[in-house]
């Protein structure tokens, strides 16, 4: 096992690159199952999730790996069935897509229950729900394997009880070869949601709406492979805009879409963070003393529960009060107490944390306890005074590809060391 060494109190300057975004290309590189023939992804981050749905497509019967450090390529032709039989999709939560994947193409799938980061129940009842609408029939096993399986899949009006982005993918995976019109209501909007269907257009799917709250699939016969390029990741992008802002620091965050990231730029501003946007690019400098704001995340375009866990770090570090309302996962403050034990004063519940600031966050050994939050001890670690020693981080490789090395190159001291 790995560990992180940071050394505190080095104000981040210089230039970052940003790698494709991970929640479109868990969503994306699955989709790949849909269409028998060869399809070419760039953009892709060389990260654990990644690397593990490779393992499943290859273990389906695929012909999938990298082709650089940047691009993969999967030919899905000689797959020929989606039963998962070992234990990979407890590896990772988007292992759930290959049930929208197989039930599309072959109209039947199974896998075992997904794992993923510990953050609370994340019920897959909406996925349930638009398969049985499309026809399929579901089972679940006292031993959680998920068993999906239909005669013929048919258009429908699908409407979501929660805006769920896990469940508004399944769906579209699924019903891209269905008989007749799908529709989708009360669609998550995520840009990755975008991605994904712009993909199986290039494929040659039917899909209109992606982005609103109701999603139009119109079903085809047939899709073939293409080459395409996934977006930039919007939550690494906005993990070192709130580490520019917690170390007083000015960078440039380049190859992003600035219009995704006008959730977490609107609360940096609003903190009193200095930006300015170009083309494929932002500058994010510190010209002044910030002022602690109030957070709630929300489904996109609200503020992302993804970078929850790194702003709690910023707010932590303030002068004054803050609240940090947790809208979307059930139990995502577990990590606070890693961060009380570097002086953070927070008081949390399952959904809420009140925050007193403090400027005297003290190195000391912290684990992480999810992707997210292993990104946000990497910040309190930057701020804190003498070292912070991060165990766990096999949680952050799922997500964040080099990222000690991104760090290193915006002046951090920062190493990874075998534990």
């Amino acid at each position: 096992m790995s560990k992180f060494i940071i050394e505190g109190g080095v104000r981040l300057k210089g230039k970052v690159n940003i790698g494709g975004f991970k929640n479109a290309a868990v969503a994306i590189i699955p989709a790949t199952i849909l269409c028998p023939g060869k399809c070419i992804l760039g953009n892709i981050p060389k990260i654990r999730d990644v690397n593990v749905f490779l393992e499943i497509l290859r273990e389906l019967g695929a012909d999938a790996d990298y082709l650089d450090n940047s691009s993969i390529y999967v030919d899905a032709t000689n797959i020929k069935s989606c039963y998962l039989e070992n234990g990979l999709s407890k590896k990772m939560r988007a292992s759930y897509y290959v049930l929208g994947a197989g039930l599309g193409r072959f109209k039947r799938a199974s896998t075992l229950m997904p794992g993923g980061c510990d953050i609370g129940e994340r019920p897959i009842d909406q996925h349930i729900k638009g398969f049985e609408a499309l026809g399929a029939k579901v089972e679940i096993t006292p031993e959680g394997r998920i068993n999906v399986q239909a005669e013929k899949l048919t258009g429908a009006r699908i409407y979501l009880d929660v805006v769920s982005v896990g469940a508004t993918i399944n769906i579209m995976l699924a019903a891209v070869y269905a008989e007749g019109r799908t529709i989708i209501e009360n669609a998550a909007k995520e840009p990755h949601i975008v991605d994904t269907a712009n993909f199986l257009n290039a494929m040659g799917a039917d899909i209109k709406g992606a982005g609103t709250d109701v999603i139009r699939i119109n079903g085809v016969k047939e899709l073939k492979g293409c080459t395409y390029k996934v977006i930039p990741d919007q939550i690494e992008a906005g993990t070192y805009m709130i580490a520019a802002a917690a170390t007083k620091g000015d960078i440039i965050i380049d190859d992003i879409i600035p219009k995704h990231m006008e959730p977490i730029t609107a609360k940096l501003k609003e903190m009193g963070m200095g930006i300015e946007e170009y083309g494929d690019s932002m500058r994010v400098y510190h010209y002044q003393e910030l002022v602690p704001v109030n957070i709630k995340t929300l489904p996109y375009p609200g503020f992302p529960t993804d970078l929850q866990q790194p702003m709690t770090v910023l707010l932590s570090s303030l002068p004054g009060e803050s609240t940090v309302v947790e809208g979307v996962s059930e139990d995502r403050f577990r990590y606070v107490e890693e961060l009380k034990k570097m002086g953070a004063c927070i008081e949390f519940t399952k959904r809420q944390a009140k925050i007193k600031g403090t400027d005297k966050l003290k190195g000391t050994v912290v684990q992480a306890t999810d992707l997210r939050a292993g990104a946000a001890l990497i910040i309190a670690g930057l701020i804190a005074e003498g070292l912070t020693e991060i165990t766990n981080i096999q949680h952050i490789d799922r997500g964040y590809e080099h990222i000690e090395n991104k760090f290193m190159n915006l002046g951090a001291k920062i190493k990874r060391v075998e534990d």
